[in-house]
């Protein structure tokens, strides 16, 4: 018997896209269903399962089932599994590598006879799951509202795809693209992904052909985007909740704590754009020049920009020692979980990756939202236009270019202990943060999730 009550106990695999983000949210979900008892196979590339172990919270739940990567003409290194291991352009020939696992997967489905299987850019998924009469779930690390904008029937209808605007019947919301947005999100549409597939046309098929799709979101936020996905798709959309981060067993790095415990409480500005940050040399120095600008203390965690191998050589002149003391560019990872829950820091500047944006409303910073690509900026335009409660950073209408001054101008309307920006995002902010954080609210959200998914058998 399922420990969240009545119904059946699933048996469910789980096969995500090889991108650690997608393994370790794949995973993350894995652990809200086991917690509840029920048993989950994850398939995952052979030496990548060790990056992943210590993220299990069920290992007599959760068992990973070691899968050889298909070698593939192009695919360099020789032996890369994830597109941690591989350069930018390269993604596409691993997606072709994991399309021709798909012998291997009807192997493992048949010794295993599970129940349902979730999926993500696998788009051959269902119709395998089908012939084996296992259900077949489309689990979107990324949010409905993006997908509500950007992928669905009502798109295909339009006579242009002018991501612009929003699809016919889109629910009333500040999510727009702006013109350069639009353009590059419909270049990457008709991108080929992997044996000859586009991004949109592998996404339409696993969307339209899956059983339900599900999402870490929730309806308090993305009710309404959810409800159009139901309409414009015809088929259940279930809601794992929002998955806030366990708190780390691990300690702050004693550099770190050091440094921060250096500054008054709520002072420092910390600006992260993620692991997939693209920046070029002239905007990485306008973004650095614009934190200086605020004159606040600040730490940068960013990646060199393409084609430099180091964040000190592309750092402005006479740069690192004006602000000596006070700011700081780091090039390496940092503890982003344990940095933002510091005292001292009083603003995030984020890429507004989905997990970013979580964390960034479980803590108490003020928000600066930078989208750098995709999902991104559907994600900055509902936290600042929908739920308010944070500050875009304004860019140029064309070419979506930045000045120091518009970084600077964006930390300090958050910054400003008495306006009224400042006032009126730090209110929503704190009210959602109380929501997320609320006791049981993740366990509500997965037993309705579970007796989803029993539903669906």
């Amino acid at each position: 018997m399922a420990m969240n009550g009545e119904g059946k106990m699933l048996h469910i695999v789980m096969y995500p896209w090889f991108a650690m983000g997608h393994l370790t949210a794949f995973l993350h979900a894995s652990n809200k269903l086991a917690a509840k008892g029920h048993r989950v196979s994850f398939i995952i590339p052979t030496k990548t399962q060790s990056k992943i172990n210590s993220f299990n919270l069920h290992p007599s739940l959760i068992s990973f089932i070691p899968l050889n990567v298909p070698r593939v003409e192009g695919l360099v290194p020789s032996d890369a599994e994830t597109t941690a291991d591989v350069p930018f352009p390269l993604p596409t020939h691993l997606m072709t590598a994991m399309d021709r696992t798909e012998p291997t997967i009807e192997s493992i489905l048949l010794d295993l006879k599970p129940d349902l299987i979730f999926f993500d850019f696998t788009h051959w998924i269902p119709a395998l799951a089908r012939r084996l009469g296992i259900k077949s779930i489309h689990f979107c690390i990324i949010s409905p509202a993006t997908i509500a904008y950007t992928t669905t029937p009502a798109r295909d209808q339009e006579s242009e795809l002018n991501l612009e605007h929003p699809p016919l019947g889109f629910p009333p919301s500040a999510v727009k693209l702006r013109s350069y947005e639009a353009k590059a999100n419909a270049s990457f549409r008709k991108k080929v992904l992997g044996s000859g597939v586009s991004f949109h046309n592998r996404m339409m098929t696993a969307l339209y052909e899956c059983d339900a799709m599900a999402f870490k979101a929730c309806k308090e936020m993305e009710g309404a985007f959810c409800d159009y996905l139901e309409r414009q798709f015809k088929k259940p959309v279930l809601l794992s909740g929002p998955v806030i981060p366990e708190t780390p067993t691990s300690t702050l790095d004693e550099k770190w704590d050091k440094w921060l415990g250096g500054f008054k409480k709520g002072s420092v500005v910390y600006c992260a754009l993620g692991s997939q940050s693209n920046l070029n040399k002239h905007q990485f120095q306008e973004l650095v020049l614009g934190l200086e600008l605020t004159g606040l203390p600040f730490l940068a965690a960013l990646k060199p920009p393409t084609g430099n191998n180091s964040v000190e050589e592309v750092l402005p002149e006479g740069f690192t020692d004006r602000v000596m003391g006070r700011g700081t560019v780091e090039g390496g990872w940092v503890q982003q979980q344990l940095i933002l829950s510091h005292p001292s820091i009083g603003c995030f500047v984020t890429h507004c990756g989905s997990g970013s944006v979580t964390e960034a409303l479980a803590n108490d910073c003020q928000i600066v939202l930078f989208p750098q690509i995709g999902d991104q900026i559907v994600n900055a335009r509902l936290m600042a236009g929908d739920l308010k409660v944070g500050v875009e950073v304004e860019r140029e209408e064309e070419d979506g270019s930045f000045t120091k001054q518009s970084i600077c101008n964006a930390v300090r309307l958050v910054m400003d202990e008495k306006g009224e920006v400042a006032d009126e995002v730090r209110l929503n902010h704190a009210k959602w943060k109380e929501f997320l954080l609320k006791d049981n609210l993740e366990s509500s959200y997965t037993n309705e999730f579970i007796t989803k998914l029993q539903g669906l058998l």
